[in-house]
């Protein structure tokens, strides 16, 4: 089954994959570039483009910045959510501080995820 997505954001998309930030750039060069199960950048789903996307898990990886955490940013991106789940799919959400802080334990988190949202498929 595809997924519903808005064809005229896919530009924008491609922007955002040349513009990465330095958090985005730090997860997928360091760990979902070859990871074993692949991971696309800037995915258009639906009215939206999320940082990552794993078709086979279902699942999407959001990193966040600072303005991530002011309230109507944070109304924003839970309604967000709420709609990309609706599309049976799962979404972890990382603070760039994570990236810099605890790398390894977002990966963990991200590969045990992929593993339990794959092994029954």
């Amino acid at each position: 089954m595809s997924l519903p997505y808005n064809g005229k954001l896919i530009p924008y998309a491609k922007e955002l994959r040349k513009n990465a930030t330095p958090w985005e750039k730090k997860l997928w060069f360091y760990f979902l570039k070859d990871y074993e199960i692949r991971f696309q950048r800037q995915k258009v789903i639906d009215n939206f483009i999320v940082d990552f996307y794993c078709h086979k898990a279902k699942l999407i990886i959001e990193l966040d910045g600072g303005g991530h955490f002011i309230e109507k940013q944070m109304n924003y991106d839970c309604k967000r959510t709420e709609i990309l789940e609706e599309n049976n799919l799962k979404v972890l959400r990382f603070t760039n501080l994570d990236i810099d802080e605890n790398f390894y334990n977002v990966c963990t988190v991200i590969d045990n995820e992929v593993k339990m949202r794959t092994d029954n498929k």
